[in-house]
């Protein structure tokens, strides 16, 4: 099979499971390989970090002059990006609220043990359904203000914005695209009209911490708070799924890490480390260069769609040592599980806690623990990859 057709084949469903040896192939073939459709393909570590780091590269869609709503921070390039991004901080980290997430460890810790107090020796339970996909979810809720009662409404909705934000050559996306605006704004709506009632009478959240910004040159519009409430709900819940997830997944795969975990507890921080370069919630990323640029011998062109695969950086072995051995112990893991640049994720330090509360709870239970299918059934995502489904026997 030729190299330009590589992001077809990663991205077709029959490679979710294993991925990893076709992002091989790419390093093989690369840094830099052109696909069929026109579009490039990046595997390589260093190329990858160059680039989220070059402010030639925009994460703006090429549609952005026909859209008629603005899009999320996420979406933007500086220096609208950094205003928003900086807006959406205030109430969630430091430096204007430096110690929100850290002060919810302890909620976390209690959230996640009422999830697990059920999973009872020879019980046979769905990892995802009931720990990896309630706790990310219940606790953004709860940072945001969103009625325990009103949960359920956002996994339709997220289910379908995630899968319109999903890399897919040479498809017609007309309809996931229109499905994904519709379910957006039903959200946003709804999260506004949320935030709305709070302005005069705001409890300890961060929807109401936007809308009683004293100070009129810090307030978001209307339009500004739905798409950040937006992002915020959906990026503080779906990566973390994966994550938490992939954890499980993979430490079953590995009992010998699994018992040395269960002998030396103090490793969690770095196990979730090493999850998020082995792997990682997210496994692409696209950009467009705003010039021609010139990388490892190849001319990016102005205007052209470059999906940077972030999964295959992190399996580099010009990067890495033994890249495709899980090894918690890792002495250097600068990886790219989270990104790099000024998009780095956002919500990175709630993640770590939530992956760490979730893993460490879990760990005791899964003494005798096995999978029920492996590979497990996955999601459809190519670019948020992990299981729909893990069932695990205790």
């Amino acid at each position: 099979m030729d190299s330009d057709t590589l992001l077809a084949r990663i991205t077709d469903y029959a490679n979710r499971p294993d991925p990893y040896p076709l992002y091989a192939e790419l390093r093989e073939a690369g840094p830099v390989v052109r696909q069929e459709d026109g579009s490039y393909l990046i595997g390589t570590y260093h190329e990858i970090a160059a680039l989220l780091h070059d402010p030639r590269m925009s994460v703006e869609p090429r549609t952005r002059g026909e859209t008629t709503h603005k899009p999320p921070f996420l979406r933007l390039d500086d220096p609208e990006h950094h205003r928003l991004r900086t807006l959406a901080t205030r109430p969630f980290g430091p430096p204007h609220s430096p110690g929100r997430v850290d002060a919810m460890r302890g909620e976390i810790a209690q959230l996640t043990e009422e999830l697990v107090e059920p999973f009872q020796a020879g019980r046979r339970i769905d990892i995802v359904d009931d720990l990896a996909y309630p706790l990310p979810v219940t606790v953004i809720c709860r940072l945001l203000g969103v009625p325990r009662e009103d949960e359920p409404l956002f996994r339709a909705w997220s289910d379908v914005i995630v899968a319109s934000a999903d890399v897919r050559p040479e498809e017609d996306s007309t309809e996931q695209d229109k499905a994904g605006g519709q379910a957006r704004g039903d959200m946003g709506r709804y999260l506004v009209d949320l935030a709305e009632r709070r302005r005069g009478d705001p409890s300890d959240d961060m929807l109401s911490a936007f809308v009683n910004e004293p100070d009129p040159a810090l307030r978001l519009t209307r339009e500004e708070l739905a798409e950040t409430a937006v992002l915020l709900l959906i990026a503080g819940h779906e990566t973390t799924v994966n994550l938490i997830t992939n954890g499980v997944l993979t430490l079953l795969r590995q009992p010998e890490q699994l018992d040395q975990l269960r002998r030396e507890p103090d490793l969690l921080p770095r196990v979730v480390e090493e999850l998020l370069r082995y792997e990682p919630p997210v496994h692409m990323r696209e950009r467009i260069p705003l010039a021609d640029i010139d990388i490892a011998g190849t001319t990016l062109p102005e205007g052209a769609s470059v999906v940077l695969a972030l999964a295959s950086g992190n399996r580099d072995p010009n990067r890495f040592h033994e890249p495709d051995r899980f090894d918690p112990t890792r002495p250097d893991n600068e990886h790219l599980g989270f990104g790099s640049g000024i998009h780095l994720c956002y919500g990175a330090p709630l993640a770590r806690i939530e992956a760490e509360a979730a893993l460490g709870a879990l760990i005791p239970r899964l003494g005798t623990a096995r999978l029920l299918q492996d590979p497990p059934p996955y999601r459809q995502n190519a670019m948020l990859r992990g299981p729909r489904h893990l069932p695990v026997r205790l």
